[in-house]
């Protein structure tokens, strides 16, 4: 028997939009995707620096990190990439009930798992952000050295080499991660989040 057909969510006393209320600005998800290598990583623990002296609420959830623990079960499968995704959509979603701006970093490949975690959300509360470099600058990059090995057949199931990524259609921001500084890509992300009016410390109700 499922165990979430013995089980009710129970309504908190505090909600999401009292949190916002105290933290002076709206919570969301910042989803960076693109491929190893591509900077997804680096953006999303710049603009969490960024916003940290903005005086807001953040979190990221980095792809290395959350596979050493919450998701250390997983290999790189199809399916258990698509469970990868799944988990990281529900913490990232408790993480904006809780009021915060939610930054996940992972490749995420597949446009069907990306469209069903921004399908959890709230409409609006899922910003796409796509960290567009070519496959040839990540390569060139190859920080961790997994390029090499993934071309020498060392590493299976790699995204961009022996699987494939699925770059989004229609994302809310895209950034030339392998042409621009760091600095005019968080720019461009923090631009963006004042356009939605996230720092106007008043709740819309989410």
């Amino acid at each position: 028997m499922n165990s979430s057909n013995n089980t009710v969510w129970h309504r908190a006393t505090i909600t999401r939009t009292h949190r916002e209320r105290l933290n002076t600005h709206h919570a969301l998800v910042l989803w960076f995707t693109g491929f190893s290598g591509s900077g997804k990583s680096t953006l999303a623990h710049a603009v969490e620096d960024r916003l940290y002296h903005m005086n807001c609420r953040t979190f990221v959830l980095d792809g290395d990190n959350v596979r050493q623990g919450l998701c250390s079960d997983l290999g790189f499968s199809v399916q258990d990439r698509s469970e990868n995704i799944r988990r990281i959509g529900e913490a990232a979603k408790l993480l904006v009930e809780s009021g915060v701006i939610a930054m996940t970093a992972f490749i995420s490949p597949f446009r069907t798992d990306r469209q069903r975690a921004r399908g959890i959300f709230p409409h609006g509360d899922f910003i796409e952000i796509f960290c567009d470099a070519s496959l040839d600058v990540c390569e060139q990059r190859d920080v961790k050295g997994l390029y090499r090995r993934a071309r020498a057949g060392e590493v299976k199931e790699f995204t961009g080499i022996s699987s494939p990524y699925e770059a989004p259609l229609n994302p809310e921001l895209s950034i030339p991660t392998g042409e621009w500084p760091i600095e005019d890509c968080v720019d461009r992300v923090i631009d963006y989040l004042r356009q939605r009016n996230v720092f106007s410390g008043e709740s819309d109700g989410g």
